[in-house]
């Protein structure tokens, strides 16, 4: 099925927008989703991860949360590339991807030095850092 979907053909018929053709009621149903709805999803997640952020003290849910903004970010980006027709943004989510994934290898050692040192991941043990 998956070949079949990757066979069809699509014809352009203005800049970034993609009539498919009506053979495929798979592909049809996919091209009634409009921008709003991929920007609801991308503000959706963001504002999901910042919720998280703010509330939780937990230092690896509160890496997990800022991972959840960057794919709203980054659904976003990929949503108004699609509907413009250029892979500006496509491009600097690679990018934001390449960022998040040093961020996560940081992030994920400085959890563990800070687990050695006072055995808790708790945000409140660390916010009176004494040098």
């Amino acid at each position: 099925m998956l070949a079949d979907l990757c066979a069809q053909t699509v014809q352009v018929g203005q800049p970034g927008l993609a009539q498919l053709n009506s053979a495929t009621p798979t592909l049809a149903a996919l091209s009634s989703l409009a921008l709003s709805h991929f920007l609801m999803t991308g503000a959706i997640l963001f504002v999901l991860g910042l919720i998280g952020f703010v509330t939780r003290r937990n230092l690896i849910i509160m890496f997990l949360c800022t991972e959840m903004m960057f794919q709203g970010v980054v659904i976003s980006l990929v949503a108004f590339a699609l509907f413009h027709g250029n892979v500006t943004g496509q491009t600097f989510v690679i990018f934001v991807l390449t960022i998040a994934a040093a961020e996560a290898a940081l992030a994920l050692g400085l959890v563990v030095l800070l687990f050695r040192r006072r055995r808790t991941l708790d945000a409140g043990a660390w916010s009176a850092m004494s040098g």
